[in-house]
C-alpha cells in the first residue's frame, strides 16, 4: 500500500469544520435562508439510542436533491413529550456546512428512559417532517427490533418497510449494504439513472436517491436505528484498502473515504464516528439496559484480502482447495478490533449478547455431496479469525450470545458450533440471517444445507425480506417477513417461518 496510508483516509473524510452548537435565538440572528424547494426532502432519521438521548439527523438538498451551494446554514431543532409539540423538552440549533453536504448530526441527552420522544427541525421557514424514537429503558422487560440488509434500488421496491414499521418496532437494525453502488445484473425494476459513484458526488446522489423512497423515509421516522455498513456500501468484495478490480490502491483510497463520508452524511451516527483512526469508527457496543448488549462489527474496514485469488480477478470466490483460508494470520475484523470484541464480551452481562455484523457465521459448503466448496468473502474465507472469535465466547461464556447477519440474500437459522470441523461439538450461540429486503435472487440450489450442515436448523434462498425479533427475559422470538413480489410497490409481506430462542439453550427451534 505505498503511497497510502490511514492519514490520508482520515484527512479525506474529515477535511471538516469543528461541530457548533447554537441556540435557537443565534441561529435566527444568522438570517432566514430561503429555498426554492424543500430543503428537508430526504426526510429526517433517529440512531444510536441510550437511556437519556439519542442521535438526530437530517441533512438539507436543494432542487432535485442536490447539493445546496451555500457554505453553511442554520438548522434549529425541538424534541418534545407529544406528537403536537406543545410539551418541548429540548432546543438547539447547528451550522449545517457544505463540507458535510449539509448534513445535522445532533446528539440529544438529558432525556428520560424508556420513553418515545418526537422531533423535527427548522431551516428558515422550512419545517421537516416529525420523527418519532425512543430513549433505552434503564430496566427493560422486551425489546422489538427488526434486522434488515441488502436493498438494491434497481431490483425492487422497499415495502417490506411498511411491514415492518406497522409491528411498531423499538429499533431497526441494518448490517449493510444499504446502497448497491453497481448496477443489477439483471433487468432494472427502476434504474439508478446514472453511472457507479466512484466520488464523493456520486455517493451523495446515490444515497440522496435512496432516501427519496418514501417507504425508507418513513422507516427512518418511525423508530431509531442501529446501523454498519458492508461492501456495496463503497464497492463490491473490497477488503480494507485493496479494491476488487485493478485501481491503483491510492486512487481506491479516495474513493473509500468519499463512500465513507456519504455514509456518514446521509445515517443517524455520532459526529465520533468521523474520528476513527481507520476512516472511520464504527465497531461499537449498545446497551439496551441489561435486557441486551450490541456488539456491532465492522468486517470491511480492517480485513486481509480474500484468500486464494484467481489470476487477473480480485474479491471473493468460491473455492474447493484453498489453505491458506485456515492462515493464522488472516483476519475479518483487525486486531484491535479483534481485542476491543474479546474484552466487550468477558465484561457483558447482559441477558442477551448480540453480534450485529455483516454476514452469515456459521459455516456453508456450497457443494453438495464429497468434498467442500467455500466462498472466500465470508467468515469460511477466514477461518482462523472465526475459530478466534469461537474461542473468545468459550472464554467468556455470555448467557446468551446471537449472531445477526445479512449479506446472504438469503434467510437461515443456525445453531453456532464451537468447532464446525466436529458434528459432536457443543451448540454455544445462535444465528439469524436475514434475505435481502430488494436484491437479487440467487440461483437454484446455491447454499442448499445438506448432511454437512447439520448446524443449520433451517435455510431458504427464494425469499426477499427482513427478521423481526422480539427479546425478553426468557426468549427470543425470531419470524422470518418474506415480501411476496418485490418489483410490485403495493406487495404485502407475511411470515414465512418462526422461531425461538430458549434463556440458557442456545440455538434456534422452529416455533
Amino acid at each position: 500500500m505505498t503511497g497510502f496510508t490511514r492519514r490520508t483516509v482520515v484527512s479525506g473524510l474529515t477535511a471538516a469544520v469543528a461541530w457548533s452548537v447554537l441556540r435557537p435565538a443565534q441561529a435566527r440572528a444568522l438570517g432566514s435562508p430561503r429555498f426554492r424547494s424543500d430543503p428537508f426532502a430526504l426526510g429526517v432519521a433517529s440512531g444510536e439510542p441510550c437511556t437519556d438521548g439519542f442521535v438526530m439527523w437530517t441533512r438539507l438538498v436543494g432542487a432535485n436533491l442536490a447539493l445546496l451551494d451555500e457554505p453553511e446554514l442554520p438548522v434549529a431543532w425541538e424534541v418534545a413529550e407529544d406528537e403536537g409539540f406543545r410539551r418541548i423538552v429540548n432546543r438547539g440549533g447547528a451550522m449545517a456546512i457544505r463540507g458535510l453536504g449539509h448534513s445535522v448530526h445532533a446528539e440529544i441527552a438529558g432525556l428520560r428512559p424508556g420513553r418515545a420522544y418526537w422531533y423535527r427541525f427548522h431551516a428558515g421557514k422550512a419545517v421537516s417532517p416529525v420523527g418519532r424514537t425512543l430513549t433505552v429503558p434503564e430496566r427493560p422487560e422486551r425489546l422489538k427490533l427488526a434486522l434488515t440488509s441488502c436493498q438494491h434500488w434497481e431490483n425492487g421496491y422497499f415495502g417490506a418497510y411498511r411491514d415492518m414499521i406497522a409491528d411498531e418496532p423499538d429499533l431497526i437494525v441494518h448490517v449493510g449494504d444499504y446502497i448497491y453502488e453497481s448496477p443489477t445484473r439483471g433487468k432494472a425494476v427502476r434504474p439508478f439513472g446514472a453511472d457507479t459513484p466512484i466520488d464523493l458526488a456520486g455517493y451523495r446522489a446515490r444515497h440522496a436517491l435512496y432516501k427519496s423512497d418514501a417507504d425508507l423515509r418513513a422507516a427512518h421516522a418511525a423508530a431509531p436505528w442501529l446501523v454498519t455498513w458492508d461492501d456495496h456500501d463503497v464497492q463490491n468484495d473490497y477488503a480494507g484498502l485493496i479494491p476488487a478490480d485493478d485501481t491503483p490502491p491510492e486512487v481506491f483510497g479516495r474513493r473509500r473515504a468519499a463512500a465513507y463520508q456519504a455514509y456518514f452524511e446521509h445515517m443517524p451516527l455520532r459526529p465520533s464516528a468521523m474520528l476513527g483512526e481507520s476512516g472511520m469508527q464504527m465497531y461499537r457496543r449498545r446497551a439496551w439496559g441489561d435486557l441486551a448488549t450490541f456488539h456491532v462489527l465492522d468486517d470491511r474496514q480492517y480485513r486481509s484480502d480474500q484468500a486464494c485469488p484467481e489470476p487477473g480477478k480480485l474479491g471473493g470466490r468460491r473455492v474447493t482447495h484453498c489453505p491458506e483460508a485456515e492462515a493464522e494470520d488472516r483476519t475479518l475484523l483487525g486486531a484491535i478490533q479483534e481485542r476491543w470484541l474479546d474484552e466487550g464480551l468477558a465484561a457483558d452481562k447482559a441477558r442477551w449478547t448480540v453480534l450485529a455484523q455483516q454476514t452469515g457465521f456459521s459455516r456453508l459448503d456450497l457443494q453438495p455431496g464429497p468434498g467442500e466448496m467455500i466462498s472466500t468473502e465470508g467468515w469460511d474465507g477466514y477461518g482462523a479469525a472465526r475459530r478466534r472469535l469461537t474461542a473468545s465466547l468459550r472464554r467468556a461464556a455470555p448467557r446468551n450470545p446471537v449472531f445477526l447477519g445479512g449479506d446472504l440474500h438469503s434467510f437461515w437459522a443456525c445453531d453456532v458450533k464451537a468447532d464446525f470441523d466436529d458434528p459432536a461439538s457443543p451448540v454455544i450461540a445462535s444465528e439469524f440471517v436475514t434475505s435481502a429486503l430488494a436484491g437479487g435472487k440467487l440461483p437454484p440450489g446455491l447454499y442448499a444445507p445438506g448432511e454437512e450442515h447439520a448446524h443449520v436448523r433451517f435455510s431458504d434462498t427464494t425469499q426477499q425480506g427482513y427478521v423481526r425479533i422480539t427479546l425478553d427475559r426468557d426468549r427470543i422470538e425470531a419470524d422470518m417477513r418474506m415480501i411476496e413480489d418485490q418489483t410490485d410497490p403495493a406487495s404485502l409481506s407475511r411470515s414465512l417461518q418462526r422461531f425461538v430462542v430458549d434463556d440458557g439453550r442456545p440455538g434456534p427451534k422452529l416455533a
